[in-house]
């Protein structure tokens, strides 16, 4: 039984879709594919020119894991964040978020796209065979730097096997990233552990090439 949620599942086959890309690997409904393709945060995605499929990939993940494919425009508090941050859209965090102020999803989509190039410029510093990665599995990379940072990358035992050849074993690291920091005691997190659980899934079997 596969550990990606249905409605994750279809958004990124809506994506693939829109993208024109190769595989067929992904199963959902019809219905619920054309739905999902009627998204705008979807749309804007496929639409832009300028990035790459691993970006693209891993902005829908994000959107699902923060949001459940709902824009957020107001800034709300991330009481289970770490310093519980000032948090909008899909996951931000940081000086672009200004509390009172309403985010379009258009802004939403320019703060996210600035951040995931500069997560795939890291990635592409930090992992030696990324170019030897499907889309999906550079997704995951990425979605990895989104939520635990770059610090935490850097010295993951996922980094180490990723460089010592051991994609399979980098990928399946994923699940262990289930804990966050709840009243000052570490604490496994039902949300960070689907992300978890999803991603290695996607890291390990799925493919877009």
């Amino acid at each position: 039984m596969s550990r990606v949620p249905a409605q994750l599942r279809t958004s990124l086959a809506a994506l693939v879709l829109l993208i024109g890309a190769g595989g067929g690997a992904i199963y959902v409904d019809e219905a619920a594919t054309r739905e999902a393709k009627q998204n705008a945060y979807i749309q804007a995605v496929a639409a832009d020119p300028e990035v790459s499929d691993a970006i693209r990939i891993a902005m829908v993940m994000a959107s699902f894991y923060e949001s459940s494919n709902r824009h957020i425009g107001t800034p709300y508090v991330d009481k289970l964040g770490k310093g519980q941050p000032l948090t909008v859209c899909n996951g931000l965090t940081g000086p672009d978020v200004v509390a009172g102020r309403f985010y379009s999803a258009a802004e939403c989509y320019r703060l996210e796209k600035r951040r995931y190039v500069y997560y795939e410029v890291a990635a592409k510093r930090l992992l030696t065979y990324w170019g030897s990665y499907d889309p999906f599995q550079q997704a995951t990379f990425l979605d990895f730097l989104h939520n635990k940072g770059e610090g935490n990358f850097g010295t993951s035992t996922m980094l180490r096997k990723a460089n010592a050849g051991d994609w399979a074993g980098a990928c399946r690291e994923n699940p262990r990233w289930n804990k966050g920091t709840v009243k000052g005691v570490s604490t496994v997190l039902p949300g960070l552990q689907l992300r978890g659980d999803a991603n290695g899934e996607i890291c390990t079997d799925w493919r877009l090439k």
